[in-house]
């Protein structure tokens, strides 16, 4: 089984590149987040065009903000929206959606941002953290947690934790918050995989960071042992970060059993005029 994780950063906008992915791709269950779309616009935009492809949908979305939604072939059922209970700001977002598929407990989540660190936005962010972290321990086994997190968990996974002095996603609250998670035994088997190497999911689209691989690894998938045992391949889809169009995020892609693509995912070229000295590079908000 093929699952995948994706900020597209507006369905609609991304349509034109999210159709083509899912005929490339084939997953069998893919959690996005950011549709920015209610639900009843998401099934009118999406609707036929994922059923031809045999999917099942659930959604939990709002106009213009937020999002999420899962896409599934192999079974979609117990569908939840929402935390229970969550905080909000002031009131509850759209920012998760479980179903279970194949016998997997799958969420699909997008956590807040965060804004600046002290803000009530931040502790939003901590407390919505803490609630994620409630329904998943009161769930099965076989759970996995995917999307944007908007934490980089450790400092290489930013190009260079300078450039990140005081902004969110780097925090220690934030990352201890992510580290709460992550110890109810769920497995980050994107670095299971790759331990060592240099490995984003997101890039500013100013100032060429994508071309010059100034990123950060936001997006995760999170696997608790009965599924993690089971991942033959886990890789960031950086191809659909390029061309005309994308979203700022690339796919993450964890395939289960066997590996269609290879253990390592398929190649794909290198960033085209990558950037490795620490402090050669700012972020474009600090510029």
């Amino acid at each position: 089984m093929r699952i995948a994780t994706w900020n597209v950063n507006s369905v609609k906008q991304r349509l034109p590149r999210l159709l083509p992915w899912l005929d490339e791709r084939q997953p069998d269950v893919v959690c996005l987040q950011e549709t920015k779309l209610a639900d009843e616009a998401f099934k009118e935009l999406l609707g036929e065009e994922l059923g031809d492809r045999s999917y099942e949908v659930a959604v939990h979305g709002e106009a213009s903000w937020n999002g999420v939604a899962i896409l599934s072939r192999v079974g979609l059922d117990d569908v939840v929206a929402g935390l229970a209970p969550a905080p909000g700001f002031p009131h509850p977002e759209a920012r998760a959606v479980a179903a279970t598929c194949s016998g997997i407990r799958v969420f699909s989540v997008y956590v807040p941002n965060g804004r600046e660190p002290g803000s009530g936005h931040y502790a939003y962010k901590l407390e919505w953290l803490a609630a994620l972290g409630a329904v998943v321990a009161a769930g099965p086994a076989a759970t996995v947690v995917c999307g944007d997190m908007n934490i980089a968990p450790t400092d290489e996974d930013v190009f260079d934790p300078g450039a990140y002095a005081g902004h969110t996603h780097v925090t220690e609250p934030e990352r201890a918050a992510l580290a709460e998670l992550q110890a109810l035994g769920l497995r980050d088997v994107v670095r299971d995989r790759w331990p060592g190497e240099r490995v984003f999911s997101y890039w500013d689209y100013r100032a060429g960071m994508f071309h010059r691989d100034l990123g950060m690894r936001i997006d995760l998938v999170l696997a608790a042992e009965p599924v993690a045992r089971r991942v033959q391949a886990a890789w960031v889809d950086r191809k659909a970060r390029k061309g005309r169009g994308p979203s700022d995020h690339a796919p993450v892609i964890v395939d289960l059993d066997q590996a269609p693509d290879g253990d390592a995912g398929p190649v794909v070229p290198p960033p085209s005029r990558p950037v490795t000295k620490r402090g050669a590079a700012k972020l474009p908000q600090s510029r």
